[in-house]
């Protein structure tokens, strides 16, 4: 053989060798990249699942705040609207079985019961919820079997649309007119009894 044809193989060999290990530096520093990436997402993960549970913690408390202000102002409400209250019972919990329902103000007197949600920002759901709530209460609560059951959505925040499907749905609206709350609900408003 011909030296420049083996000088040539030798030289394309070497070539071929540095190929191969500059290969394998560029895959180990991609791996080094991609698990460096792969931490940083799983740091990230762990970020959001903290600010998704402290959120989760705050909408919990805010509606804490909600019911610890409609809580007394919901005699006054119910009576400018011709119900007369005598009591109001915060976070009623029953559970009867396999079912069960947490109410968070029920305010009562002699022959009405209106079971009010509290929320921070109210959404379809809590409404369609509390539907059903309101379905199950003379069943899971049998002492007020013979009372005129209603509801109320209260809220800090009420996007029109749900203060809407709400008040179709035969529902008191509570929420914020300035510095005090109020029924939202106009004087035409006729009340679902369940």
């Amino acid at each position: 053989m011909n030296t420049t044809v083996v000088d040539d193989i030798w030289t394309i060999l070497r070539e071929v060798a540095r190929m191969q290990k500059e290969t394998e530096r560029k895959f180990q520093e991609t791996d080094r990249k991609m698990q460096e990436t792969d931490r940083k997402m799983q740091d990230t993960d762990r970020k959001i699942k903290e600010v998704t549970a402290g959120i989760g913690k705050l909408g919990n408390r805010l509606g804490d705040f909600i019911e610890d202000a409609v809580r007394p102002t919901a005699v006054p409400l119910f009576r400018q609207r011709g119900i007369d209250i005598h009591e109001v019972q915060q976070n009623v919990s029953t559970q009867r079985g396999e079912e069960g329902i947490e109410i968070d103000l029920l305010v009562v007197n002699d022959s009405d019961v209106i079971a009010i949600e509290c929320k921070s920002n109210l959404k379809l759901d809590d409404v369609k919820e509390h539907l059903e709530r309101l379905t199950k209460l003379k069943r899971l609560l049998p002492r007020y079997a013979d009372a005129r059951v209603m509801g109320a959505m209260a809220a800090m925040v009420i996007p029109d649309n749900v203060a809407q499907y709400a008040y179709r749905q035969g529902l008191f609206v509570i929420g914020q007119s300035g510095d005090h709350l109020e029924i939202r609900n106009d004087a035409r408003f006729t009340p679902g009894i369940w």
